[in-house]
């Protein structure tokens, strides 16, 4: 392999910027890493180009270790989006520059100048000042510097960002001649599909610092294996349905179930994408003997001309209970939408009406790969643990998800008492959670339990509470509380076993904080198959406008849930918010108690005389909290 990156690692502070990103690229390949903003896509090159350095993991370039070795030891060129071309050189003593400080002779170093200027289509104007340059011209200058000592990787970092359309359209096809002419091994950084799509021989999709998925641009555009690559990959439309025996049931709708996806039990989410151009609309029903599969009918809701297509947005009552990833649903939106896109058709061959009724076909879709909440069990040795490990394995259970039991311990020669402890664990409850992984870390407990959440990607911390005063208070640890104040993911503190997640009571406040409670709540509620409460607790402190504004919020949130499916219903009580919630809890026998967590802005999270610290101290029901923006 040219390039091969193992456990490639970053951080800044306590952000996780690159996580443990591995790939191998080929000789001659051209590579794309996509991802948006953030993903860190631009940090994994910059470690490759020895700019940056990695805190952890292993660089090698034609099978040499380069990983701390300084830039001009590696052989990489490096082409930036902001061109970092010297502006007192003409063009010429630019791109012989890199030959300059090797030692090479002035002939050389001329020929090989002008012989890479007339490649990237710039001859004739070696003695011109970037200043009399173009953005475009200046960009090809910096390939062609980057080029000109023959490095055995060529590493771009955005390099068309700053550049109009037109003009990147004419670059992109010149660096993909260019790279084919030369065979250089390369790496190409970018944020735009449609140019990682026409240059590059394999793609790898980037997001919050790890590498989801690999493959070429129409696998990942027509078969991806993540809900993320579908929807970040170019449109989509994804919902989830249900396996009912060989078909998907989507709402009123049953699509056929690919041989392949046929072992997932029956009632188990399936996720099903379809690209809007697959999608097939017309005025009357589909013929039975068609080779169509039939979604339903839909109402057209808007409709946008966008010169070679047109976009077609439908609502679709039939898909009532149906989960939609993509299009996102809004809050309070009481109808799924999808989306439809037509191309090559002019004026009325296409042209439908607002609020026209039409009949919805796919000629193609794709099932993505099952994926349910993914759980990490802190497990320590005392009872605190077992709770952790059973309520956490539940939620998995029946969210369809995987698991990892995780184990701290304060010494590296505590390391194999802990793994034998966890696999013993792990058989024990193999019938309830068989996608269940172990993990042991050294360390502080709570340091380590939320570096685990980040590096694994995890949706939910599940935590033992156990501990219970002479007063009855049932306290949080030191661990909890940490946890609790910095964790960016959901928290579940089990206190004592439940047999099965039927229930689930949804805390919430009025406006948009309170929205996060309720949809992750009823997504909890949906892919468990359970009964929602929807709370909110009015105090003689609460103002006019704030019940008004609740009022309106769990109408929206009834709507909400009950298109995705969830039997819920909502309520209002009077009283202090404590013990209303407790007492609700207690007369649904709720299951499960999800509660947000205000983030105020420079402080922590939680502290012990919150509410949520309150509620885990005054129930023995497990509680979901939630974090909360402002």
């Amino acid at each position: 392999m040219s390039i091969l990156l193992t456990d490639l690692t970053k951080r800044y502070g306590e952000h996780l910027v690159v996580n443990r990103v591995s790939l191998d690229i080929r000789d001659g390949e051209l590579f794309v890493l996509l991802g948006g903003s953030g993903s860190g896509k631009s940090t994994v090159l910059r470690m490759i180009a020895g700019l940056t350095t990695p805190d952890a993991g292993k660089i090698e370039l034609n099978g040499r270790d380069v990983t701390f070795l300084p830039p001009q030891a590696r052989g990489a060129g490096f082409v930036f989006q902001n061109y970092s071309i010297f502006r007192h050189m003409t063009v010429l003593e630019n791109v012989e520059f890199g030959l300059r400080i090797r030692k090479v002779n002035s002939n050389e170093r001329r020929r090989r100048a002008e012989e890479l200027l007339d490649l990237v289509g710039l001859a004739g104007l070696g003695a011109r000042y970037p200043s009399q340059l173009s953005g475009g011209q200046q960009q090809r200058v910096a390939l062609a510097r980057a080029l000109a000592y023959q490095p055995a990787v060529l590493l771009l970092d955005e390099p068309f960002g700053a550049l109009d359309v037109k003009i990147r359209a004419q670059l992109r096809a010149s660096l993909k001649e260019i790279q084919r002419q030369l065979q250089v091994t390369t790496i190409l950084v970018t944020h735009d599909q449609e140019e990682a799509f026409e240059l590059a021989d394999r793609i790898g999709v980037m997001d919050a610092g790890r590498l989801v998925e690999i493959g070429t641009s129409e696998t990942l555009y027509h078969r991806p294996t993540t809900e993320f690559t579908a929807t970040f990959v170019g449109g989509g439309n994804v919902l989830v349905g249900r396996k009912d025996r060989d078909t998907i049931r989507l709402g009123s709708s049953a699509l056929p179930l690919p041989a392949e996806t046929r072992h997932a039990d029956n009632g188990a989410p399936v996720r099903i994408l379809f690209r809007p151009e697959m999608t097939i609309l017309q005025p009357e029903p589909f013929a039975p003997d068609c080779d169509i599969s039939v979604l339903g009918q839909g109402v057209v809701v808007e409709q946008i001309f966008a010169g070679a297509v047109r976009r077609i947005v439908l609502e679709v009552e039939g898909l009532r209970g149906v989960r939609a990833v993509s299009p996102r649903v809004s809050y309070g939106q009481s109808a799924t939408r999808i989306e439809v896109i037509q191309t090559g058709a002019r004026g009325s061959d296409s042209n439908y009406t607002i609020g026209q009724k039409v009949w919805i076909g796919l000629s193609d879709f794709h099932v993505l790969a099952p994926a349910g909440l993914k759980v990490l069990l802190c497990v320590s040795a005392d009872a605190s643990g077992r709770l952790a490990a059973d309520t956490g394995s539940l939620l998995a259970q029946a969210t369809h998800g995987p698991a990892t039991l995780l184990q701290v311990v304060s010494r590296a020669d505590m390391l194999a008492t802990a793994r034998e402890q966890l696999e013993s664990l792990r058989h024990e409850l193999s019938a309830r959670a068989p996608n269940l992984d172990t993990r042991v870390r050294v360390g502080a407990s709570a340091t380590e339990i939320l570096l685990e959440a980040q590096e694994g990607h995890y949706e939910v911390i599940a935590l033992g509470q156990s501990s219970v005063g002479d007063s009855g208070y049932r306290g949080l640890g030191s661990t909890a509380r940490q946890v609790l104040e910095q964790a960016e993911i959901p928290v579940l503190l089990a206190q004592a076993p439940r047999p099965q997640l039927n229930h689930v009571l949804i805390c919430t406040r009025g406006g948009e904080p309170g929205k996060t409670d309720v949809v992750f709540g009823g997504r909890v509620a949906r892919r468990a198959d359970a009964q929602a409460t929807v709370l909110f607790v009015q105090t003689p402190q609460t103002t006019p406008a704030e019940q008004k504004r609740a009022a309106r919020h769990l109408l929206q949130a009834e709507a909400s849930l009950s298109l995705q499916g969830v039997q819920c219903k909502v309520k209002i009580l009077d009283g202090e918010i404590v013990e209303s919630i407790i007492a609700q809890a207690d007369a649904d026998d709720a299951d499960l108690i999800v509660i947000g967590a205000q983030a105020p802005r420079g402080r922590p999270r939680l502290r012990w005389q919150n509410l949520a610290t309150q509620i885990v101290g005054n129930t023995s029901r497990p509680v979901l909290v939630v974090p909360m923006g402002e």
